[in-house]
């Protein structure tokens, strides 16, 4: 591809306006926050390295009943400036992934045909849209990239032998998918090693999109200090481990908030009646969140570090809770790069009693310390990981896949004290 010329992408996902997403996630069981706030920061991300991008976008809802609506219909939808069509598909097991294949193809074959693209972008692991992408990448001759956010097949606790019958099936179906692909852009190097060996990647972690109340904290008082937590409410993420270690903690002067959706909220809401320091948990917008973020004393990632997912992972939570200028106390998971250790207080087991002494350790900090701190933490994240800079790291890996120049391997990142951000070139490994 010529460098004279735009680079045009068509992103196959999740990615809708904001109100869009409200009505569609209304009553939902769980919130797709953070899957929407990546997806509008890879768009704006591309778009500020001079690319076009063209949005095809499915509702990001759970499975009916725990979504009580069914039928979704297409429709086409223009959002600060980027134009994008809605999938339409029904919200039946089974029926769902057939009916977004079709949508998928019908509406992507369209689109692609009346506005020719470069690169075909894919936001997750989701099997429809992956082998729709291959056909569509096939037909038009194009890349195709999918972007790797998760392992696929990761379940919930309660479901079925049915279900976990056909998430292996799915699992499978989408390794040979990955196997295909042109290239991927992955959290983690685990990620693209494990699910897509031997193709050429992108390790980006994430994009910092500094909230609008972002800047220095607050001065500490006198009065109540917040333990805060946002993000998904259930075991799998440490909740339960966060909620035991906030009640060893004496001072009747702190508060915990957690905000956020999931299969605790009812359980919660009883340690908030047992406990008048626990807040009842809370879903508030972003820009409500924001502020209540960067007013805390305390922000913590509790995830366990057991779980088989966690190597895979990247807890998008950290970039944004380090945008705050609040200190971050998190488990030592093993997909947080080396870079950000300066940054980050470190539990030093991800048991309550782990998380309890590095919370403490951030509490008992001298006011001027713990500024020092979160001020530290939302510059790096800033000045590393803000959309221009990652933008452009995209840009090039796409420009280098869509006119054949991209080296066969993995392009990483990584901060050197006092210069610009820097990438390096591993050669890739097939070994695995």
């Amino acid at each position: 591809m010529s460098d004279e010329r735009t680079l045009r992408v068509a992103l196959l996902g999740f990615t809708l306006p904001e109100d869009v997403l409200k009505r569609v996630m209304a009553g939902d069981t769980t919130h797709a926050t953070q899957t929407h706030t990546f997806a509008w920061a890879v768009v704006n991300g591309l778009r500020d390295a001079g690319c076009t991008v063209r949005l095809l976008s499915a509702a990001p809802v759970s499975n009916y009943p725990r979504n009580r609506r069914i039928r979704f219909r297409a429709s086409r939808f223009h959002h600060d400036g980027v134009d994008g069509q809605q999938l339409g598909f029904l919200n039946v097991l089974g029926i769902k992934h057939l009916s977004r294949l079709l949508s998928a193809w019908w509406h992507g074959r369209r689109s692609t045909r009346r506005d020719p693209v470069d690169v075909l972008l894919i936001h997750g692991v989701h099997t429809p849209f992956l082998w729709c992408g291959l056909a569509l990448a096939r037909l038009r001759r194009i890349p195709v990239v999918p972007i790797l956010t998760d392992p696929p097949g990761v379940g919930r606790p309660d479901e079925g032998r049915a279900v976990r019958l056909l998430r292996a099936l799915d699992v499978a179906l989408v390794r040979a998918a990955l196997k295909r692909c042109s290239g991927v852009i992955a959290l983690t190097l685990p990620l693209a090693e494990d699910f897509a060996p031997g193709r050429p990647r992108l390790i980006m972690e994430g994009i910092c999109t500094p909230p609008p109340m972002a800047g220095p904290r607050p001065p500490a008082g006198s009065g109540t200090r917040e333990v805060t937590y946002a993000g998904g409410l259930s075991r799998s993420y440490g909740v339960d481990r966060l909620v035991e270690a906030f009640r060893g903690l004496s001072d009747p002067d702190l508060r915990l908030s957690i905000f956020g959706r999931g299969e605790l909220e009812p359980w919660l809401g009883e340690q908030a009646s047992a406990d008048p320091r626990i807040a009842p948990p809370q879903l508030l917008d972003r820009s409500r969140l924001g502020r209540r973020l960067a007013g805390a004393a305390v922000l913590v990632n509790p995830r366990p570090i057991d779980q088989y997912f966690v190597p895979y992972s990247f807890p998008s939570k950290i970039i944004e809770y380090l945008a705050n200028g609040v200190p971050v106390v998190s488990t030592s998971l093993p997909g947080i790069p080396d870079d950000y250790r300066p940054y980050l207080v470190y539990a030093a087991t991800d048991t309550a009693a782990g998380l309890r002494a590095a919370i403490e350790r951030v509490l008992h900090m001298p006011a001027g310390e713990a500024a020092a701190l979160g001020a530290a933490g939302r510059d790096f994240v800033v000045q590393t990981r803000n959309r221009a800079v990652q933008g452009q790291r995209m840009h090039d890996f796409l420009a280098g896949l869509a006119d054949g120049s991209a080296e066969h391997g993995v392009t990483t990142q990584r901060s050197v004290a006092g210069r610009d951000n820097e990438s390096r070139v591993i050669a890739g490994r097939s070994d695995r």
